[in-house]
């Protein structure tokens, strides 16, 4: 599953996946790679992508020649399908986020079933993208539905909003509207009627905005802001 979020300029790719099981057959597995390769050679260069979760593998405790990938902490022997993870993110410049930060054990298993321990849930994030990433966590839980744990990411994106401010716009003077004003305002309006001498209803609502606006610069009066003049319609 894949979603697309915004956030601030920044476009992010959200991916969860569900690897196959150890003991399934290998053709089944490679049909998830290949899949999962499809998806993320779709996302476009500039655009962020993070993929979390069941990845059915070891990557192991030491990087052992995967230095570009592998941040040096895990749990437990590496395994076939943690070499899977470890490949495929060396081929798309990935980084296994969770080996980035040195945890204890509890924060380092992600599913336990009576005396097993493993790590096989993991985060994935492009290389560049390593500097978003500020901690990740496991929540134990004593909730037996399910033998996974809650595996946390906390990433924080920096944007400045830009505020647009348009210089020069004139600004109705509502403190001028009095019981007195507002009495005049809608007899104003009314008798423009505006919305008698058309007949289709866009054009009507355009005719009725331009009788509105111009009705309130009359009877309340409006004061530009500071800045040169600009053209156009004001509400």
């Amino acid at each position: 599953m894949a979603i697309k979020v915004l956030v601030g300029s920044e476009i992010i790719n959200m991916v969860s996946v569900y690897a196959p099981q150890i003991e399934l057959l290998d053709d089944i597995k490679k049909l998830f790679w290949e899949d999962l390769d499809m998806l993320i050679q779709d996302v476009s260069q500039s655009e962020k992508i993070f993929i979390g979760g069941d990845f059915n593998g070891h990557i192991g405790v030491d990087a052992e020649g995967y230095d570009t990938a592998h941040g040096g902490f895990s749990f437990g022997e590496r395994n076939n399908g943690g070499v899977s993870v470890l490949d495929f993110a060396v081929a798309y410049k990935l980084l296994v986020v969770n080996s980035l930060f040195k945890k204890k054990e509890d924060h380092l298993v992600t599913f336990k079933s009576g005396s097993l321990k493993t790590q096989i849930d993991y985060f994935l994030a492009k290389a560049d993208s390593q500097m978003f990433c500020k901690n990740y966590k496991v929540i134990p839980s004593e909730y037996l539905g399910t033998q996974h744990r809650l595996l946390v990411l906390d990433m924080e994106f920096k944007y400045s909003k830009q505020k647009k401010r348009r210089v020069g716009d004139p600004r109705v003077k509502w403190w001028t509207l009095t019981k007195e004003n507002a009495v005049f305002l809608a007899e104003r309006i009314t008798k423009g009627e505006a919305w008698r001498r058309v007949e289709d209803t866009d054009e009507m609502w355009e005719v009725m905005a331009v009788c509105i606006r111009r009705s309130i610069k009359e009877i309340l009066g409006s004061s530009r802001r500071g800045g040169n003049k600009m053209k156009g319609a004001w509400w």
